[in-house]
């Protein structure tokens, strides 16, 4: 069952869910609007590499925004933090920036119940595109689980900003 917007005003007010900053003119009719943080990240492996560290830049941006090719890919985030111990958070792209050619989070859309923190966007330009910090780019949607509830305690917990991927752990396991 999905959340109305309504609902996830009403559930961010009673505090089952967390999303910071909050503003009610980012409520649509069932999500919330996410906006673009200033910081990116590009790797700079010619072959990405899941059993160790790669290789990568932080770039920061300002108000005149980044640059992005066709087919580049970069890691950004939300400004806002966000996470619930009893609804499941989904990730989408806005539709219109989808129409501009960009894929926002085409995969591991799917945060999970009792994570907290930035949301790490895999963005993917299929055209050249600027992208402005504080632009609204993504959605959140939240969703009731069935079952019984285990929260999260995994390797980006409290992520602020992009997160690089961490996959090389799991080797280490």
């Amino acid at each position: 069952m999905i959340l109305t917007g309504k609902s996830i005003e009403a559930f961010v007010r009673n505090g089952d869910i967390a999303i910071s900053p909050f503003s009610a003119n980012h409520i649509t009719t069932n999500s919330y609007d996410l906006t673009l943080g200033s910081r990116f990240i590009r790797y700079r492996e010619e072959v990405m590499d899941p059993k160790k560290e790669n290789r990568h830049d932080i770039i920061e941006c300002g108000a005149e925004g980044i640059m992005l090719n066709k087919g580049d890919f970069v890691l950004a985030h939300s400004v806002e933090k966000l996470g619930s111990n009893k609804y499941v958070p989904i990730i989408h792209a806005k539709s219109s920036i989808a129409r501009l050619g960009l894929f926002v989070h085409v995969t591991a859309d799917l945060i999970d119940i009792g994570s907290f923190g930035c949301v790490t966007f895999q963005l993917h330009s299929t055209l050249p595109i600027r992208l402005f910090p504080g632009m609204k780019i993504g959605q959140v949607t939240f969703w009731k689980p069935l079952g019984d509830i285990i929260p999260y305690n995994g390797k980006y917990q409290g992520s602020e900003g992009p997160r690089v991927s961490l996959a090389y752990s799991d080797f280490k396991q």
